[in-house]
C-alpha cells in the first residue's frame, strides 16, 4: 500500500508543474488544485483494498478527463463522505425512533393535541428554546462526549489546544485526534457565506481583515467568516447569524474606493434578510472548526488543503449538520470579476443548477493523518504585507492564486 501512495505522490507532483493545463494563472491554479483533489478524493474513496490497476486508472482518468468532469467527482467524493459523516451524527445524537413515535401516538389518544411535524415524530422536541423554529430534541451529550464518541464511529474527530507552530502569534491550533487516510474530509469550515455582491455587508468593509483573521475565500469569490461560529455551542439551535458583531456597512467618512463603486452597483440589504436565511444547526459538530487550522511554520508542510463543497440544500436531513448561513437573498446575483472589484451583470444565476446549493469549503487530507496538528497553505496574497511569521509555501502557487 506505502508502494501505491508514493507512485501516486509522484504523480501529483509532477500534474501540479504541468503548464498546459490552463490560459492564464488563476485558472491554471484552480485546475491544479481540482486535480490534486481528484486524486485525493478519488484514491479515498477507493479505501485500503486499491490495487496497482486501480491507481494507474485514477492517474489515468486525471490526465485525460476534462477538469468540469473532475470537479464534478470531488463535489460526489467530499458528498459521500458528508453523507457518511451526518449518518453517524444522527447515530450518536437522535433518540430511538420507533419509541418516540409509540410515546407520541399513546399520549395523543389520551390527551389529543395539535398534530406535529413529521420532524416532530421522527426525532421529538421540547418547547422550543426559539420562537422562530421548533428546536428538535437529541441526546444530552455534551460537545465532549460527541467528539469522542464520534470517534469511535468514523476513527477521527477533532481537538482545539495550543499550537506547536513556534511563534507567539499561532494561539490555538486545531489537532486531528485519532487517523484518518489520505482524501479524507478533515474538517468543515463554518460561518456567514457572503456572495461577491454582498462584500459591503462583512463587518468591517472595506478593510474585512484588520480585525478578523477567520475569513476565507473560495475561487467563486465567495466569503465565508467563521467569526460568528467561535468553537461552535453545546446544543442545536437556530442560528441566523445574529452573533455578527456588525452587519451593516463601514460607510463612515468620505466615500472612498471600493465604498464609492459600491454605492453605485448596490442597493441597501435590509437586516432581516439575514435573519430569514437562519437555520437550525449543530452547535456540537466536532468537524466544524475548519477555522483553527495554523499555517505551517518554516521547514514544515501542509498535510491537508482546501476544497470548494456546494452542499446541496435538497438534502434536508443533513443540512443541521453544516454549518453555515447564507448572507442576502437566496438567489445568488450575477457578478464578474474586473481585477480587484466585482460588478453586477443583471438577472440572477445558481452556479448552472436547477438545484440550489450552500457554497461551503471543507479541508481534505493530503496524506495518512495520525494525531497531529492540522495545517493549512494559508497562501496569502503576495501583492499585500504579510505578517512576519508567514513563510510561503510555494510562492508561485500564492501569485497565482491571486493574480
Amino acid at each position: 500500500m506505502a508502494f501505491l501512495f508514493h507512485k501516486f505522490q509522484e504523480f501529483v507532483k509532477t500534474l501540479a508543474k504541468n503548464s498546459m493545463l490552463s490560459k492564464n494563472p488563476r485558472q491554471l491554479q484552480f485546475e491544479a488544485d481540482i486535480n490534486r483533489l481528484f486524486l485525493y478524493t478519488s484514491y479515498n474513496r477507493l479505501g485500503r483494498n486499491a490495487d496497482e490497476a486501480d491507481v494507474d486508472e485514477i492517474i489515468d482518468m486525471a490526465s485525460k478527463a476534462p477538469v468540469a468532469d473532475q470537479q464534478k467527482q470531488v463535489q460526489e467524493n467530499i458528498h459521500l463522505q458528508i453523507k457518511s459523516f451526518c449518518m453517524s451524527m444522527d447515530e450518536l445524537l437522535l433518540p430511538d425512533v420507533k419509541k418516540i413515535k409509540e410515546g407520541i401516538e399513546s399520549s395523543e389518544q389520551s390527551n389529543p393535541a395539535p398534530r406535529r411535524s413529521g420532524l416532530s415524530f421522527a426525532i421529538g422536541r421540547n418547547t422550543p428554546s426559539v420562537k422562530h423554529h421548533d428546536v428538535p430534541e437529541t441526546r444530552p451529550l455534551e460537545r465532549a462526549d460527541v467528539s469522542q464518541r464520534l470517534k469511535d464511529l468514523i476513527g477521527y474527530t477533532l481537538d482545539i489546544k495550543p499550537s506547536q507552530i513556534p511563534h507567539k502569534e499561532a494561539g490555538q491550533g486545531l489537532f486531528l485526534n485519532g487517523e484518518c487516510d489520505v482524501g479524507a474530509v478533515v474538517a468543515v469550515y463554518p460561518g456567514v457565506i457572503y456572495s461577491p455582491a454582498y462584500y459591503r455587508y462583512i463587518p468591517g468593509y472595506p478593510r474585512v481583515n484588520a480585525q478578523n483573521s477567520y475569513l476565507i475565500t473560495r475561487y467563486d469569490g465567495t466569503v465565508i467568516n467563521a467569526q460568528p461560529w467561535g468553537s461552535g455551542g453545546e446544543t442545536r439551535d437556530f442560528w441566523d447569524g445574529s452573533t455578527v458583531p456588525e452587519i451593516r456597512p463601514n460607510m463612515q467618512g468620505g466615500e472612498k474606493g471600493p465604498d464609492r463603486f459600491w454605492k453605485l452597483l448596490s442597493k441597501p440589504l435590509d437586516q432581516r434578510q439575514l435573519g430569514n436565511r437562519g437555520n437550525i444547526l449543530e452547535g456540537r459538530n466536532p468537524l466544524a472548526l475548519a477555522h483553527f487550522a495554523n499555517h505551517p511554520a518554516k521547514d514544515m508542510a501542509p498535510n491537508v488543503m482546501i476544497c470548494p463543497y456546494d452542499f446541496p440544500l435538497t438534502e434536508n436531513e443533513m443540512r443541521v449538520y453544516i454549518p453555515n448561513v447564507v448572507f442576502g437573498d437566496a438567489e445568488e446575483v450575477k457578478m464578474k470579476r474586473f481585477g480587484s472589484f466585482w460588478f453586477k451583470l443583471g438577472g440572477s444565476r445558481n452556479g448552472g443548477s436547477d438545484i440550489p446549493v450552500l457554497k461551503t469549503l471543507v479541508l481534505v487530507a493530503t496524506r495518512a493523518l495520525c494525531d497531529e496538528e492540522v495545517l493549512l497553505n494559508y497562501r496569502l496574497s503576495n501583492s499585500k504585507h504579510r505578517p512576519e511569521w508567514y513563510t510561503p509555501v510555494d510562492e508561485e502557487e500564492d501569485r497565482r492564486r491571486w493574480s
